[in-house]
C-alpha cells in the first residue's frame, strides 16, 4: 500500500455475534460474514476483530469465525483480545490473521511479546495500548518485538489538538494505528495527517456507514493519501466508438471466467473509479447503471486494464451472485462449437482433482481407492503421504526427471486427500503462500 493511510473497520466478537460499540452504544449483528464482505468490497484496507469471548468454548468459536472470515474476504485481518499463552497467538495467525495483538495492560502479555515475535516474526505481532499513558513505553514494546502499536482510548479527541491525550500521540513518533469512533472526514483528516499515524481503526454502527471507499474520496479531497482507484491513462487517450463508448470485458478475478461484456462512457468510468463498483452506460436506456443496483449482484473492482490499442477495458471483479440476468454465473453459456481437449491449466487441474476427492468423501463409490483411504482414517492417509514423500526423494537421485514427475503427482494426490480430511481447500493453501 506504499505510504497510504489505512481505514480499518473493527468489531468485537462474542457468542457468534459482531459487537460494535459506537459512542457508548453497542450494536449487534448475527451475520458476521456479510459484514466482513461489505467492508472488504467497499474499500476497507484491513479488518480488526476483537475476541471478546469469556469462555474457552466461545474462544474456539471466535477462532472459527476468524478462519471463516479470512477465507471469505481478501482484506487482511488483525485479531486478538483473549491471549493467555503463545498457543492463543498461534490460533489467531493459523486462522488466517495477518497479525495478532497483545494487550500491554497485562504484564503477562508484555512478557509474551518477545516469545511471540521470535516464534512468528515481529511483523505479525502488534502491541495493543488501551490508553495514551502506554505511549511512553512504546520503545520497550518495540524492542521486545512488536512491529506496530494499536492505540485505543475513548478520551482521544482528534479534533482537539490542545488535549493532553492528543499531544501525547503527536509527540510519540512511533508507527501507530488509532481507534477512532468518529467517521467525520474533518476529524479523521486531523488524525491521519499526523505523520506516524498509519491508519484509523473505525467503529461504525451500520454497514451503510462503513463504506470506506466513499469516505476515502472525501479524505483524498482533503489531502490525505489513501488507497483509491486511480487511472494511469486519461479518458481522452481512450479510443471510443461513434457514441463515445468503450467496451468492457468483465472477468471473475479468481477463476478468470469471462462474465459479461458491457460499455462505459466517461461518467460511468469515473463513477467506477470513485466507488469501486462497476458502473456502465446502458445503450438501450441511454443512462448509467450500476451493476447489481436492483438485483444485489454487484461487481466490485479488483483491477482495470487497457488493451494495446486503447479501445477495450478488461475488468477483473469480485462478482456477487450471478453475472447474467438469466441467473447464470456467466453470460457466455451457449455452446457454439467445441473440440475435446485436455485441460492442463494447473489451477484448474488441481481444483478439478480436489473436487473429485471431495465428491468421493461425500458420495462414497465402491472400489474407490480414495474412499479406501478415508475409511482407514487419518493414520493411513499420513502413512501413504510419508511413503510418497520418501519416493520423491529416491526418485530425485535418478537422473531421469520422469520418475520425479510421477512420484510428485502421487504425492500431490495424497496431499489433497489429507486436505479434504482436514477441511482445507486450495484457497487456504494459496492464501497462506501469498502471505509469506
Amino acid at each position: 500500500m506504499g505510504d497510504y493511510k489505512k481505514l480499518i473497520p473493527s468489531f468485537g466478537c462474542r457468542e457468534g455475534q459482531a459487537i460494535i460499540c459506537d459512542r457508548g452504544v453497542e450494536y449487534y449483528s448475527d451475520d458476521i460474514m456479510t459484514l466482513c464482505r461489505f467492508y472488504s468490497d467497499n474499500g476497507a484496507d484491513e479488518i480488526l476483530i476483537q475476541d471478546l469471548s469469556e469462555t474457552d468454548e466461545d474462544h474456539e468459536n471466535v477462532i472459527g469465525i476468524i478462519k471463516a472470515a479470512a477465507r471469505e474476504v481478501d482484506t487482511p485481518i488483525i485479531a486478538g483480545g483473549r491471549t493467555k499463552r503463545l498457543e492463543d497467538i498461534k490460533k489467531y495467525l493459523y486462522a488466517g490473521a495477518k497479525a495478532a495483538f497483545l494487550d500491554v495492560s497485562l504484564q503477562e502479555n508484555v512478557d509474551l511479546i518477545k516469545e511471540a515475535a521470535d516464534r512468528f516474526g515481529s511483523e505479525k505481532i502488534y502491541a495493543y495500548l488501551p490508553g495514551t499513558e502506554y505511549l511512553a513505553s512504546q520503545e520497550e514494546y518495540e524492542q521486545l518485538g512488536a512491529s506496530l502499536m494499536i492505540l485505543d482510548t475513548d478520551k482521544l479527541d482528534a479534533d482537539d489538538f490542545d488535549s493532553s491525550h492528543m499531544k501525547a500521540l503527536v509527540e510519540s513518533k512511533k508507527p501507530v494505528l488509532v481507534f477512532c469512533d468518529q467517521d467525520e472526514p474533518g476529524i479523521l483528516t486531523s488524525l491521519l495527517k499526523i505523520p506516524h499515524v498509519e491508519g484509523a481503526i473505525l467503529t461504525v454502527p451500520e454497514e451503510k456507514e462503513g463504506n470506506c471507499m466513499l469516505l476515502k474520496q472525501e479524505l483524498k479531497a482533503r489531502g490525505v493519501a489513501v488507497d483509491t482507484f486511480e487511472t494511469a491513462v486519461e479518458w481522452e487517450q481512450f479510443k471510443l466508438d461513434s457514441q463515445g463508448l468503450i467496451p468492457v470485458v468483465v472477468q471473475d478475478y479468481k477463476t478468470l471466467q469471462v462474465l459479461m461484456v458491457a460499455y462505459m462512457n466517461e461518467e460511468a468510468f469515473s463513477a467506477t473509479l470513485k466507488t469501486g463498483r462497476m458502473t456502465y452506460f446502458s445503450r438501450s436506456r441511454q443512462s448509467l447503471w450500476i451493476k447489481g443496483e436492483t438485483s444485489g449482484h454487484f461487481q466490485y473492482v479488483k483491477s482495470l486494464k487497457l488493451d494495446c490499442d486503447n479501445d477495450t477495458i478488461l475488468a477483473k471483479v469480485n462478482q456477487v451472485g450471478p453475472a447474467c440476468h438469466t441467473g447464470a454465473k456467466s453470460c457466455f453459456f451457449k455452446n457454439l462449437a467445441e473440440r475435446e481437449y485436455r485441460e492442463t491449466n494447473p489451477l484448474k487441474v488441481f481444483e478439478d482433482v480436489y473436487q473429485v476427492i471431495l465428491d468421493r468423501k461425500e458420495n462414497p463409490k465402491e472400489g474407490s481407492y480414495t474412499n479406501y483411504l478415508f475409511d482407514k482414517g487419518i493414520d493411513k492417509i499420513l502413512k501413504k503421504l510419508g511413503e510418497e514423500a520418501t519416493e520423491i526423494v529416491i526418485a530425485a537421485k535418478n537422473p531421469n526427471p520422469e520418475e520425479v514427475k510421477y512420484e510428485m503427482s502421487d504425492f500431490l494426490y495424497h496431499m489433497m486427500v489429507l486436505m479434504a480430511q482436514k477441511g482445507l481447500n486450495w484457497e487456504d493453501i494459496t492464501e497462506e503462500l501469498a502471505n509469506r
